[in-house]
């Protein structure tokens, strides 16, 4: 059985223009995850609170083990280019705003 995680990665310094150049990469492996059976359900940058600039990475993922969200991770591009100062996966109870959980 799948479950969620929470994935949270904070760029390092001054990452901005690294960010950008391998953006269209990154967005590529979110949307086709092969050979990994992670599912991205949602995510976006996050942004520094004082000018709105992306500096960062949060991702709800579906997966069948935290294993398989570390590898799916392993292959980001923005990871393999070293862009993030750390990453923090979490288990995730999705309830609220969940489509399949409407009833």
């Amino acid at each position: 059985m799948n479950q969620y995680f929470a994935v949270f990665a904070t760029d390092k310094a001054e990452q901005l223009v690294m960010r950008e150049q391998i953006r269209p990469a990154h967005r590529e492996h979110l949307r086709n995850p092969e050979p990994h059976r992670v599912v991205v359900r949602l995510g976006g940058p996050t942004l520094d609170d004082t000018d709105g600039r992306m500096n960062g990475t949060l991702l709800v993922v579906e997966a069948a083990s935290r294993v398989e969200v570390e590898a799916f991770l392993a292959d980001d591009p923005y990871v393999k280019a070293g862009i993030f100062e750390r990453i923090e996966i979490r288990p995730w109870s999705w309830g609220l705003g969940n489509p399949e959980l409407r009833r």
